[in-house]
């Protein structure tokens, strides 16, 4: 049973790291136990674990469960960890094997369906990880998880933005509205999914944002702009949020779940936004050289395309 945890042990200095190193696997044949760690190291990643003949099998899977059978994530096999790692949370010390801050997601019991050396089938029972899965080996370490059953979330909405349409005078009913700066950059939709952004391809500074969200999944309407020198993301609106969609709620739902967020760094914020002010926000955009101020009806839903429910008042 001890050999279960050699490669375990010749990976990490008991003088260096924080994690539990014993000497011998843990004699609890039949345990079904599972832990799952979000693990911000190198990239971030969700360590899969679950307990087998006194030891923790473990993957590594870059996107976290999948939350759709229609789609199945990578999952790559690690060595086994020890059952003490149930339980581990900290800091690995950067420069030691998987430097990084680890949190315990989410722990509980599972069922054992199917294991063999290819494949493996089982029921989590926890409180964010439920449901069916199976792991099934691809080539060498390299395994892929697919969930069986129903999908756990909505689908990600259209990455089409909704467009103002344009309007010489603010409206009469300025109650009824909130008004915004209009940036005048270049609108990005910014969808987010097991802490990782296609927008990043474009904006690699983006990485950051993205990993901040962990297994959270969001889509992010707004636009990049220059502001004093530097290329700021500004976001006005929410369209998705931890697997369900906002599209068809309010504009004022949407906005404080936006706010919500906190979204604040060194290169994204959240934009400002005034209900039923039109005077002072139109003076407001004039005096620093914006292009308008946007009309964003407060029960609006969020409709891709040009939409007479969003107005664009220049200055």
């Amino acid at each position: 049973m001890s050999d279960k945890l050699s490669r375990y042990r010749s990976k990490r200095d008991p003088g260096r790291t924080p994690e539990p190193i014993p000497e011998t696997a843990a004699a609890s044949p039949g345990g079904n136990a599972f832990v799952i760690q979000e693990h911000h190291a190198r990239s971030l990643h969700w360590d899969l674990r679950l307990e087998r003949d006194g030891v923790l099998v473990s993957w590594a899977v870059p996107k976290g469960l999948p939350a759709d059978p229609g789609t199945n994530h990578l999952a790559v096999q690690t060595e086994d960890h020890p059952m003490e790692y149930l339980t581990f949370h900290g800091e690995i010390p950067q420069g030691e094997y998987g430097g990084g801050t680890m949190t315990v997601w989410d722990t509980g019991t599972y069922d054992t369906e199917k294991w063999s050396d290819r494949e493996v089938k089982f029921v989590l029972r926890g409180e964010r990880a439920a449901g069916r899965f199976v792991l099934f080996r691809t080539r060498d370490k390299n395994w892929m998880i697919h969930r069986m059953g129903s999908a756990v979330r909505d689908p990600f909405p259209s990455v089409e933005p909704m467009l103002p349409t344009a309007r010489a005078r603010p409206p009469k009913d300025a109650a009824a509205y909130a008004f915004e700066f209009a940036w005048g950059g270049r609108r990005l939709l910014v969808p987010i999914d097991g802490g990782r952004t296609d927008a990043a391809r474009e904006h690699p500074w983006l990485r950051g944002l993205a990993e901040s969200f962990g297994s959270r999944s969001a889509v992010l309407d707004g636009e990049v702009a220059t502001l004093g020198g530097t290329e700021l993301l500004v976001f006005y609106d929410l369209l998705y949020d931890n697997g369900r969609s906002l599209v068809a709620e309010p504009y004022t739902a949407r906005r404080a779940a936006l706010e919500a967020l906190g979204l604040t760094g060194a290169h994204w914020q959240t934009a400002p936004s005034w209900p039923g002010e039109a005077g002072p926000v139109l003076r407001a955009a004039r005096e620093q050289g914006l292009p308008g101020v946007v009309a964003k009806r407060l029960d609006s839903a969020y409709a891709p395309g040009p939409s007479k429910s969003w107005l664009l008042i220049p200055t």
